[in-house]
């Protein structure tokens, strides 16, 4: 199938051909149809099958054809006819690139709304009016509270990541927004499960919707050479980097950690041993945060350390390695982490690190992704450390600096001395 057959509207055949692209991915060519039909959709995929643009395509569409008159009582606020609903700041600029991109032949205006931001900025741009509206849910609900972002009028509602939202605490934000909406609205969820809590939100929101499913562990995969080093303990974790980021093959790499404070401390340490390292955690502010995306994208950058707030949303093509330096707490973040290289058609190459007592979660990877991970030895760096007999105690996470010392000396937090990187706490973005 070609995009040619999907009857979408001629100037984004013409943006499309533009970009080089030709033929849709699995999840465009069953989500458009259903969606130019008018078909609400509940759809599950991988990151980097082309789902943004599954949904994209058709609200573009939507708009490109004939404009409504805006009602004189709107006038006032922008009122958008498609709204986007993306957890992260991240994702939603992502959304808006693509949309931008892609609706480049259209007299179509979008507008970005996320938490970081500043104010002005956005009241302008809605002041202006905004056609597709691609938003946080906290910082969408400030602006609906001023009275510049009227919901009314809505036409295609569109909730991306729909499990994660629900993970950061947006449940009732998202509530919120969905009944500002009208009962008419076309409604699309993407998830990577709908399993409890995004299952009932989906059954709640939409009406007799398609199904659009590819299989977990079909797209990234197969794109992503996948890799294992065993290590013995976080010290033998820096000289397995230490090797890796030698290799002269390695272009741009993102190095997956679980805390901010242990991001900051990989970056600043690579920095000091010559490495063009940049830290990415959520308790930097947006303009910290943009700054430093654009210097990875630019090249600046060749290492980015980062805790799971880059996991989604994140779109830079010259990655050419993911390291998880420490795993997810959870198997669907591993997905979502290795899938920010391999983009695109491109080849990437994943390798997490890990010790024997996490051989558990690596059974639990494998039996998502659908495919075994090999595990790799590098002379001279092989554990000494053999697997945990049964019953055997874990061994002990060690941080950075001395044993209970927090940065610079410091004694860490006291909730069992370990440093949390909860998404709860950086989720709402105002």
């Amino acid at each position: 199938m070609r995009f040619a057959e999907l009857n979408l509207a001629p100037q984004l055949l013409e943006a499309l051909a533009a970009c080089g692209y030709e033929q849709p991915t699995p999840i465009q060519a069953q989500t458009i149809p259903a969606l130019l039909a008018g078909r609400d959709v509940i759809g599950s995929a991988q990151t980097g099958t082309g789902k943004t643009a599954a949904f994209v395509l058709p609200a573009l569409h939507r708009l490109a054809q004939a404009p409504q008159a805006l009602p004189a009582k709107h006038r006032l606020a922008s009122a958008p006819r498609v709204l986007v609903l993306a957890p992260t700041r991240e994702l939603a600029q992502q959304v808006a690139e693509q949309a931008v991109r892609y609706g480049q032949r259209l007299r179509v205006t979008t507008v970005c709304l996320y938490g970081g931001a500043p104010y002005p900025v956005q009241n302008r741009q809605l002041a202006r009016g905004a056609d597709l509206l691609v938003a946080t849910p906290g910082r969408l609900l400030d602006h609906v509270d001023r009275g510049r972002v009227d919901l009314s009028r809505l036409e295609m509602l569109v909730l991306d990541e729909a499990d994660r939202m629900l993970d950061l605490g947006f449940a009732d934000d998202v509530e919120r927004v969905c009944a500002l909406t009208p009962p008419t609205r076309q409604t699309v969820l993407f998830s990577a499960t709908f399993d409890g809590a995004a299952g009932r939100l989906a059954a709640k929101l939409t009406r007799e919707p398609v199904r659009v499913h590819v299989a977990t562990g079909t797209a990234a995969p197969l794109a992503i050479e996948q890799r294992v080093h065993f290590a013995d303990d976080r010290a033998h974790k820096h000289r397995l980097l230490d090797h890796l980021l030698a290799d002269v093959a390695m272009r741009q790499s993102i190095v997956f950690i679980a805390t901010k404070r242990d991001a900051e401390a990989l970056a600043v340490k690579l920095q000091g041993e010559g490495h063009a390292a940049a830290a990415l955690h959520g308790d930097m502010n947006q303009r910290e945060r943009n700054r430093t995306l654009s210097d990875l994208r630019r090249g600046g950058v060749r290492t980015l350390v980062a805790t799971d707030v880059a996991a989604r949303g994140i779109d830079v093509p010259g990655l050419t390695h993911v390291i998880n330096f420490d795993l997810p707490r959870q198997a669907e973040d591993y997905v979502h982490r290795i899938g920010r290289t391999g983009r695109a058609g491109a080849s990437g190459i994943a390798v997490s690190f890990a010790n024997h007592a996490e051989r558990g979660t690596l059974r639990t990877i494998e039996r998502l992704t659908g495919a075994a991970i090999p595990t790799h030895v590098i002379p001279g760096l092989e554990p000494r450390a053999r697997a945990s007999a049964p019953g055997a105690a874990p061994a002990r996470r060690a941080g950075f600096g001395k044993p209970g010392a927090g940065r610079g000396g410091k004694p860490g937090p006291a909730r069992g001395g370990r440093w949390s990187d909860d998404p709860r706490g950086q989720g709402r973005h105002r």
